[in-house]
């Protein structure tokens, strides 16, 4: 069968089974989009701004564990996608981003709207192709689908000359390709889990600590099977939040900055650490260096580049978690009695400490503060909503406050912390599971970033309910400003920014304000209700900090907590 390359790409999306994808046209990648328009596939999403769409295939890949697509034309089409591609690479999101290049004989040339993004994204993609012969390309898409998919996930790029678009070949999809020192089977050395399974069970006080990669391997649900039949102490990081249900008794919370205290003081009081698919970030450590002292860490890594990384790991176990956990689980599984027993008393220690020191916020009299809005919305939202963060203080106190039961039911950037990511990946996320309710909190400060994609959702009818939590000024820069650089709020208050209702009902997505907590329930109840697009606008305090906090450079048990401050 004899396609020019922009058919090439849509024959290969359909082998791929891609349902949609998150683009805008330009000029070089005009011959893709004429194909596309011909063939009516795939299902086309236009954002208001590239990094609308690269946000918000990322969005979509978080929420349902296919590979996010997207497209852009050269130069400043793609050059818009970069925080976006960087910010699915920090928390290994599979994405495949098509850009179209000037023609192969401009190339090097500083043509117009030339831009060399395999240069530029090297360093955040996982891998990137530059593709100047036809004869390549279904290869190469083939390769890029696997290469995002398989071991460590991640971002793959692929920059098309757009004469390749009109070169034609007789095309045959690959069925299989053989990457030279790449293999997608990651399986490791069973001894090394041996090692781990009698470290666990000679342990007195063990936690686990929940990453991204168990969320990104699918393997929650052997995980679970872990805390079931040991009644293990679980942490978690951002981006492990519902590995392990919210709910869980032992569930001690997020570790960290801004971990819960009984997480905090769990890390520095157990004799051993199961990390899985964890990388111990600086955010989740604090002063590494006096991290879990005189403790036995468990890694179980897929990527041999995290170990001893940052926290020496006294037993490394590399390979895909869809290898290991289930030998883990088996080995372990045959001992649960035992274990359960060795492990009350710790567990029950933990857990007073959890019931002494809950999140909580300031009692304030009249105003709304973070935690009766988020006790609020969760008492009216979906059991299986899908929550969506920006970045800021509402993304930690999402964490702490918001309870999820299952993975893939927390989106938020973890490792870029980009500020903007919230409106298009909520977007994401709703196309990639219509089913399911997805709410967005956002700030003041995030929600200006993106804001042009409230015009998409109202658009393509995509009812997502978008929370802005309204203190009038950038809340974390804010926060460390009062706490550690004297109060000198530089450039941090943004107080009647814009009035955000109106903002949003300007785009087609209607919008409410509160500010009084006792019509706080009837709002987010009409909000939540509605099958709509809403945009809630939620006056809170803006002198309420994230609590506890670790501050920069101090250990996990120098915590500031709240009763310390008010």
């Amino acid at each position: 069968m004899k396609l020019n390359g922009a058919q090439v790409v849509i024959e290969s999306l359909k082998k791929e089974k891609v349902d949609v994808v998150f683009g805008y046209p330009g000029g070089v990648i005009l011959p893709l989009y004429d194909e596309m328009y011909k063939a009516k596939y795939p299902r086309h999403i236009l954002p208001g701004h590239e990094q609308g769409a690269v946000h918000a295939a990322d969005g979509y890949a978080r929420a349902t564990g296919r590979p996010g697509v997207c497209f852009a034309t050269s130069g400043p089409g793609v050059c818009n996608m970069v925080t976006g591609i960087a910010t699915a690479y920090m928390d290994s999101i599979p994405l495949v981003v098509f850009s179209a290049q000037v023609a192969t004989r401009a190339i090097g040339r500083d043509s117009f709207q030339e831009a060399d993004i395999t240069g530029i994204t090297t360093p955040i993609t996982k891998h990137n192709y530059l593709v100047k012969k036809i004869q390549d390309l279904p290869r190469v898409i083939k390769e890029a689908f696997l290469i995002a998919t398989t071991g460590r996930p991640g971002p793959v790029l692929i920059d098309i000359a757009t004469d390749v678009f009109r070169a034609e070949i007789d095309f045959e999809y690959p069925a299989e390709v053989h990457l030279r020192g790449y293999k997608a089977d990651f399986t490791g050395n069973e001894a090394d889990i041996d090692k781990a399974v009698a470290a666990f069970k000679e342990a007195k006080k063990p936690v686990l600590m929940t990453g991204g990669g168990v969320i990104s391997s699918n393997t929650a649900e052997l995980v679970r099977q872990i805390v079931a039949a040991t009644g293990v102490p679980v942490v978690t990081t951002l981006m492990g939040k519902g590995a392990v249900s919210d709910f869980y008794d032992a569930h001690l919370g997020m570790v960290g900055m801004h971990g819960s205290f009984a997480s905090n003081m769990c890390i520095t009081q157990c004799d051993l650490i199961l990390a899985v698919g964890a990388r111990f970030s600086d955010r989740v450590t604090g002063d590494v260096a006096k991290f879990a002292k005189n403790v036995t860490v468990i890694q179980f890594e897929v990527d041999s580049v995290e170990i001893d990384k940052i926290v020496h790991a006294d037993i490394p176990v590399i390979g895909d978690l869809r290898w290991s956990m289930p030998l883990f689980v088996k080995k372990i599984k045959k001992s649960s009695a035992s274990l359960k027993k060795q492990f009350a008393p710790w567990r029950e220690a933990m857990m007073k400490i959890k019931a002494e020191h809950p999140f909580v916020s300031r009692k304030l009299k009249g105003k709304i503060t973070p935690e009766l809005l988020y006790k609020t919305i969760m008492k009216h939202a979906d059991k299986d909503a899908v929550v969506v963060t920006d970045v800021g203080q509402h993304q930690m106190w999402t964490a702490q406050f918001y309870n999820v039961d299952q993975p893939r039911h927390f989106l938020s950037s973890g490792g870029l912390g980009t500020m903007g990511f919230g409106l298009p990946a909520s977007m994401g996320a709703k196309l990639g599971c219509p089913d399911k309710q997805v709410i967005l909190f956002t700030g003041d400060g995030s929600i200006m970033m993106c804001c042009q994609e409230f015009a998409t959702l109202h658009r393509y009818g995509i009812p997502v309910k978008v929370f802005v939590l309204h203190n009038n000024v950038l809340g974390m820069v804010n926060q460390w400003q009062r706490l550690f650089f004297g109060g000198r709020e530089s450039q941090s208050i943004v107080k009647d920014l814009v009035d955000f209702p109106a903002m949003g009902q300007a785009m087609g997505v209607e919008g409410m304000k509160v500010s009084d907590p006792k019509k706080l329930d009837s709002v987010v109840k009409a909000a939540l209700e509605s099958k709509e697009s809403v945009l809630v606008d939620v006056a809170i305090p803006n002198d309420e900090n994230v609590f506890p906090m670790v501050p920069g450079g101090k250990h996990l048990d120098q915590m500031i907590l709240q009763d310390t401050i008010d």
